[in-house]
């Protein structure tokens, strides 16, 4: 085995050795006492003074390395390399000392005596003293070397300085057997070496293992093949309430559960079955966790799994705060975070599992209730306000829970009611009236009073006879009837409500196909001068032909259309018929396309303009865009944009159904206009009202000086046209007076036309007033 120097040694293992230099001071002292003694003896025999002065020398050696060796053993360890490298020296000076006296004696027997018993004496003192190098001084290969040749370089010496051969020939073998001390001492150091280095290692890796154990989260107990604890951490300790670790070492699975039994804060059922669990888990080496909760509580997750070597493992925590947050996330998930009602999901879940548990043959019932113009409050005072009157809403309709009624919010501002049993439709009507009457009345909501106003729809279905899904679709069309019939009410549903409904998608399927296969036609009603009684523009409209259901009035196809958000795409399919038709008339006319409100939301209808007119080469002053006053409410500062650009392109600006705003008069001066289109509302009593008249004679008035052409809509009777003419006076005139709305060839056959009341409307005007 190759041996190490003490640069080669960790010094966590360095230190050891020197201790060891240190550790036996009672052999040594009966070495001492034997080698002096044996000194005395041969100094009796021989009566040589040199023996004396040597055996004086011993005791004053011994009483030195005595004390030095008593000196360290009582001191603490060395603290690091340096301070055990001088211990170290301190042992080998006093022991190079002492090795060197036990050389002079075997000299002095040896080569000086000339007595047989001196020589047997220093001889056979130093054989004992060589046996015992390897074991005492192993831990310092510097000792071993110097008291290997302070006692064997003397006796080699007397040999060979005796002069024969023989002598000389016995002084020279004596290196062998040194050698194979030497040897001894470094094969022992070694094995001690490798000793401590797998107990340093052994140590180290159980200082891991224990750092581990006890810093886990986990609480860990290993048990024997006997069902005991062998092992246990500190989490495991702290968990069962124990001080250390080692209490609860020698337990049993049953020993730790009962703890908790005894101390009441779990049941003895609960034991049974947890014991019951874990032992079938480590008789079948299969993982299985078990739950469990105490009535303190606190939440315990136990697992447990077979090992190694008949060794069983259950580890466990503290699963509170996990267990905590999966009820929070429950709970978010299920309730609605504003009100705490049941959210759509959950409300859905709660209800099919009312409708699959009872009697199957019993009415259920179910309500969809939406808040009348919420969306208004929360444009004019904020989604705060309207969370806070959301929030008023559900705590009156919480009120009306109970174990058949359940309410959820639904989402936005719509609630949803689940009867679970009802006699009939009577009985449903009852409960909702009540509902809706404890709906009325004002709440304050952050200083703001706000009133309740809401409209429902409901519906009655036999629960065998239907789904979830399918009663709410049904409650759905009964609200939009509520809403249509005036908002503020509710309405049950009829099956007459299913087919309207079926119709209405059928028609909204219609109109997409016809579209995108520019079905659509467009026809244009003349506009007429007031001077000349002719064609001066003409606004075109939109026509739908139904294959089955015949012509289709734009009252009903152009809200569809809204809804379905294609409006932009008619819009763009009218104006380019309009330019492409006007292109072909007489110069004097020109024609005007009305844009909706979606229109004007984005910036391509300045591009859907320009693109009309360059493909039809209408000139630009030829065409007027209308533009209606919900489009300017929608985003004024956007639409004002988008018309200054419009502007640009040379077409021409109409503010249609002017005077059904309560803001339009602001516009008159705000926007580049070129015309206002007056509603028909001003003609309807304006023979009979002086006032009716006033006003329209005053919007006129006002609008002339700032250089806007003026078009009075709605004239029907010849009656109206005439106060009209003598009156108001506007340029323009527009109305079924003048016909249904006519194709492009009918205006371009009508063009120069005049209308055959006009000599009967300059009569009227030369005639003098009364």
């Amino acid at each position: 085995m190759a041996t190490r120097r003490k640069n080669e040694i960790p010094v966590d293992v360095y230190i050891p050795f020197v201790e060891t230099l240190f550790r036996d001071g009672t052999t040594l002292a009966i070495g001492f006492i034997a080698q002096t003694l044996l000194i005395v003896l041969v100094y009796w025999k021989t009566a040589d003074p040199l023996y004396l002065l040597l055996a004086i020398g011993m005791v004053a050696v011994a009483i030195l390395r005595m004390r030095n060796i008593r000196k360290y053993r009582n001191a603490s360890p060395p603290k690091d390399g340096p301070e055990a490298r001088r211990r170290e020296n301190d042992y080998i000076i006093y022991g190079s000392v002492h090795g060197l006296m036990l050389g002079a004696f075997c000299f002095l027997g040896i080569y000086l005596a000339h007595d047989s018993f001196a020589e047997t004496a220093s001889v056979a003192v130093t054989l004992a003293s060589a046996t015992s190098i390897a074991g005492r001084n192993y831990g310092s290969p510097r000792m071993v070397m110097i008291f290997i040749m302070a006692l064997t370089w003397p006796i080699s010496l007397g040999f060979i300085l005796r002069g024969d051969l023989y002598h000389t020939i016995l002084g020279l073998l004596s290196a062998p057997f040194l050698f194979a001390i030497k040897r001894f001492a470094d094969t022992v150091r070694e094995v001690l070496f490798t000793a401590i280095s797998e107990e340093k290692k052994a140590n180290r890796l159980a200082q891991r293992f224990n750092r581990a154990l006890n810093t886990m989260s986990h609480g860990l107990v290993m048990l024997g093949p006997n069902g005991k604890v062998v092992v246990a951490n500190a989490e495991a300790a702290h968990l069962m309430s124990l001080k250390s670790p080692d209490a609860l070492l020698g337990r049993s699975i049953h020993a730790l559960l009962m703890r908790g039994v005894a101390g009441g804060m779990l049941a003895l059922k609960d034991c049974r079955y947890i014991e019951a669990q874990l032992t079938r888990a480590l008789r079948e080496g299969r993982d299985r966790k078990v739950l469990v909760s105490f009535s303190n509580g606190q939440h315990y997750e136990f697992s447990a799994r077979e090992g190694s070597q008949d060794l069983g493992v259950i580890t466990f925590e503290d699963v509170s705060q996990r267990i905590e947050a999966e009820e929070k996330i429950r709970s978010m998930a299920r309730y609605d975070n504003l009100t705490g009602l049941p959210n759509r999901g959950y409300f859905h879940e709660i209800v099919g599992e009312f409708m699959q548990a009872g009697d199957q043959d019993r009415l259920c019932g179910l309500a969809v209730l939406d808040l009348d113009d919420f969306k208004s409050v929360n444009d004019t005072l904020g989604h705060p306000v309207g969370d806070g009157l959301i929030y008023a809403v559900a705590e009156r309709l919480a009120a009306f829970a109970d174990e058949g009624v359940r309410v959820s919010r639904f989402g936005g501002d719509e609630f949803m009611i689940y009867f679970d049993r009802i006699d009939d439709d009577s009985h449903l009507a009852e409960m909702l009236d009540g509902i809706f009457a404890g709906l009325q009345g004002d709440v304050d909501v952050a200083g703001h009073v706000l009133r309740v106003q809401a409209s429902g729809g409901a519906v009655v279905c036999r629960v065998k006879d239907t789904e979830v899904d399918a009663m709410i679709v049904k409650a759905d069309l009964a609200l939009y009837k509520a809403k249509e019939l005036g908002k503020n009410d509710w309405q049950l549903f009829e099956s007459a409500m299913d087919a309207a409904f079926r119709n209405r998608q059928l028609m909204k399927a219609d109109l997409r196909s016809a579209v995108e296969a520019k079905g659509l036609r467009v026809v244009y009603q003349p506009i007429v001068a007031m001077d000349t009684m002719r064609i001066a523009s003409c606004e075109a409209l939109c026509r739908w032909d139904h294959p089955e259901l015949g012509s289709v009035s734009p009252a009903i196809f152009i809200p569809l259309a809204e809804e379905m958000g294609i409006i932009s795409e008619i819009s763009s399919f009218v104006l380019q018929a309009a330019c492409a038709e006007c292109a072909r008339w007489p110069e004097q006319i020109s024609v005007s396309v009305n844009l909706s409100a979606k229109d004007f939301r984005h910036r391509d209808v300045i591009d859907k303009v320009r693109d009309a007119l360059a493909q039809s080469g209408l000139a630009a002053h030829r065409l007027e865009i209308e533009v209606t006053e919900t489009a300017l409410l929608d985003d004024k500062s956007l639409t004002g944009r988008y018309i200054e650009e419009l502007k640009t392109l040379g077409v021409r600006i109409a503010l249609d159904d002017f005077g059904t705003g309560y803001s339009s008069l602001s516009y008159l001066h705000k926007l580049p206009l070129d015309k206002i289109k007056i509603d028909r509302s001003f003609l309807v009593d304006m023979g009979q009202n002086p006032r009716s008249l006033e006003l329209l004679k005053g919007i006129v008035n006002l609008s002339r000086p700032l250089g806007l052409v003026i078009t009075v809509e709605g004239v029907e009777t010849f009656e109206q046209l005439k106060i009209l003419a003598l009156s108001v006076k506007p340029d323009l005139v527009q109305g079924f007076l003048f016909g249904s709305a006519l194709s492009a060839s009918g205006i371009e056959t009508m063009s120069n036309t005049t209308w055959p009341f006009a000599k009967d409307l300059k009569s009227a005007e030369r005639a003098p007033a009364h």
